[in-house]
């Protein structure tokens, strides 16, 4: 069963924008919070105010700080996998 996919009115860096999405309103609206606070953190790092660049650099934030959670998921995962199969060769080796 899909999800229905729903229209919302966001404001991003003052700008109104009508976007579709299968999330709940409460996801779009913190999405677009979560958008609205990096932007506004980059903005104070650029002096010159270029809109355009400052989402660029936040961007890159963003991507940079999403690359670092998967690959942090991943050990994770692994390590997770690693105690798993170590566990169950000791419950097979008390079961022989």
């Amino acid at each position: 069963m899909t999800t229905p996919v729903a229209s919302h009115r966001i404001c991003i860096l003052g700008r109104e924008l009508q976007v579709r999405s299968s999330a709940a309103p409460e996801t779009v609206s913190e999405v677009e919070t979560f958008v609205n606070a990096r932007l506004a953190e980059v903005s104070v790092a650029v002096q010159s105010g270029d809109t355009q660049l400052v989402a660029i650099l936040a961007l890159m934030n963003i991507a940079e700080d999403y690359l670092a959670a998967v690959r942090e998921r991943d050990s994770l995962r692994s390590e997770g996998e690693s105690s798993v199969r170590r566990l169950l060769g000791r419950i097979e080796q008390d079961l022989c």
